[in-house]
């Protein structure tokens, strides 16, 4: 365990006197909680009895008589405490000892009293009786505000992040974000279920990792004895169910990918994939903004919303734009009919970097995504792809080197991905080996398994199908203006935290002095310490060693620097 602060020792200091007083401080009993703050606000009566429940986040002590704010997972009331009320007798220790010494900001405590509004017009609740529910022993950390100017804020991200707890706790708006984040998931499960599709689950560990082409997670069965796949995407046993009768089917599935991890992409994430039995590309299209429309306003009570400096509308219909079209409106170059070498010798001439691994697929993918992907703001759907980027889509029907599939761009980000699904066994197996071909040959983005399971599923025939993915954390950030995915995640992956690394005083007095310069002499360091010799060289090689400091060799001296 850290070293505790001097609050977290008070703290633990009090919980000791209140057991001595013969109070537990986390009882187990049923506490009978009979209105929530906003109840309060909204049903307020002069008078009226309430039994409420939630954390001291403000007590301003005043004698015989405070105010506190409780805050539950509603919002916050004001309520006072006055000695009397509380103590009608002789007996005062319950407000004197228990209430005014022993309790602290973040502490939950059951309040029994009556509405009643101050002379400023606050509605608030006098306190009848309390009781403490958990003693909290650690601080919460609380912004403070002096002059109308707050400081402290619990603001910064890694600390956020690892600490969401707290941060719920201490920055309302966050809270509100993972709200909207709950109501989107409801909207569109309400979507679907009106639509009279199926939600189903599909298994997160897997023998083979299909559906998408990504790095896996790998784990091991023990009973088995066979290698197993966390989830990169649930399309292929969705499919698998279409295939068995279901007409429409749809989850929401936490899915893996063993890559990087930057503002828009996390190792765990959310997808939601739907199927249906007998619709194609451009039903699923009129289908896909009449979903975000619903949804948009489900969260935000309209279809715009701000994202950054863009104000984004969510009302259908969208644009719609051919990839070709795209790629030749924004560099000037058609790719219709060119071979593999015309569009590397064009991507090269674009200044894109390329390579001999990637595949005609490819090569577009990149020429698209660095010259056009980001020019479309409003909701656009990017249409007709060529058949190399997307082995599992029908082809299309009017030009066979073309693939019936959109993506949604919102932002100059992909968030919705559908097909008109191929249904081909022979086809499909052909594209599998194809991209079997392109693993070899080092394409990393390409399908280096082929699932002998699904082309038998295939072969048992499966009716003409329209299939879409969304990224619901990426929808999400669009609806609640986040430019990070770590901000609509309740406990994104982190690296492991930092282990509190304890200081003697020595160390203590030149780490003080580096935090407040970049870089120091190593002379000139130990001359403002003020160490003796041995204390000095204790200190720094201490330093070193805890790699909270660096020393390096310069042309003509020693410096040293924080780690």
């Amino acid at each position: 365990m850290s070293q505790l602060s001097e609050q977290e020792l008070v703290r633990r200091e009090k919980l000791a006197k209140l057991r001595e007083l013969g109070i537990n401080p986390y009882p187990a009993d049923l506490y009978p909680v009979s209105h929530t703050s906003k109840q309060i606000k909204d049903q307020f009566e002069v008078g009226k009895k309430v039994v409420i429940a939630g954390r001291l986040m403000m007590i301003k002590v005043q004698g015989k008589a405070s105010f506190a704010d409780l805050q539950d997972a509603d919002g916050k009331i004001q309520v006072y405490f006055n000695r009397d009320e509380i103590c009608p007798g002789d007996d005062k220790e319950k407000y004197n000892e228990v209430f005014k010494k022993l309790l602290d900001f973040g502490d939950f405590v059951g309040i029994e009293g009556e509405l009643f509004t101050t002379q400023v017009g606050e509605k608030s609740v006098r306190v009848k009786d309390f009781t403490l529910l958990s003693k909290a022993l650690k601080p919460l950390p609380l912004p403070k505000e002096k002059d109308g100017v707050v400081f402290d804020a619990f603001t910064d991200p890694e600390q956020r992040y690892r600490q969401r707890y707290a941060d719920l706790v201490v920055n309302p708006q966050v809270k509100n974000v993972f709200v909207k984040r709950t109501k989107l998931f409801n909207a569109m499960r309400q979507f679907f279920n009106d639509a009279g599709y199926f939600e189903v689950e599909t298994p997160v560990l897997q023998p083979i990792p299909g559906g998408a082409a990504a790095r896996p997670f790998v784990t091991h069965h023990n009973a088995l004895d066979i290698p197993l796949y966390m989830r990169i995407a649930n399309e292929l046993y969705l499919k698998r169910l279409i295939v068995g009768g279901f007409d429409g089917v749809y989850e929401f599935s936490k899915n893996f990918r063993n890559e990087g991890m930057d503002r828009t992409h996390n190792p765990e994430f959310t997808a939601m994939e739907i199927y249906v039995a007998y619709k194609d590309y451009n039903w699923m299209m009129d289908f896909c903004e009449r979903l975000l429309e619903h949804c948009a306003i489900a969260v935000n009570g309209t279809t715009k919303a701000t994202f950054g400096k863009h104000e984004i509308d969510f009302k259908a219909p969208y644009a719609r734009v051919t990839m070709a079209d795209s790629i030749k409106e924004f560099t000037g170059f058609d790719i219709t009919g060119k071979t593999e070498d015309d569009i590397r010798a064009a991507a090269k001439g674009m200044g894109i970097e390329v390579d001999d691994t990637m595949g005609k697929g490819k090569l577009i993918d990149e020429i698209f995504g660095e010259k056009c992907e980001g020019n479309y703001i409003q909701p656009t759907y990017i249409t007709d792809y060529p058949k190399e980027m997307s082995p599992l889509c029908k082809e299309h029907r009017e030009n066979p080197e073309l693939t019936e599939r959109f993506e949604l761009m919102v932002c100059g980000k992909e968030i919705a991905n559908a097909y008109s699904e191929l249904n081909d066994p022979i086809d499909q197996r052909e594209r599998f080996e194809h991209q079997m071909e392109l693993a070899k040959k080092g394409d990393d983005e390409a399908t280096g398994t082929i699932d002998y399971d699904f082309l038998r599923a295939l072969e048992y025939g499966m009716p003409p199908t329209s299939g879409m993915g969304i990224g619901m954390d990426r929808l999400i950030m669009f609806l609640t203006n986040n430019q990070s995915i770590q901000e609509v995640l309740f406990f994104p992956q982190m690296r492991p935290e930092k282990k509190a690394v304890e200081l003697s005083d020595a160390e203590k007095a030149i780490f003080e002095i580096l935090k407040t310069q970049k870089s120091i002499s190593l002379n000139e360091l130990k001359s403002q310490s003020g160490l003796s010799n041995k204390a000095w060289d204790k200190g720094i090689k201490g330093l070193t060693k805890h790699k909270l400091a660096s020393v390096t060799k310069t042309d003509d001296d020693l410096v040293v620097e924080l780690s």
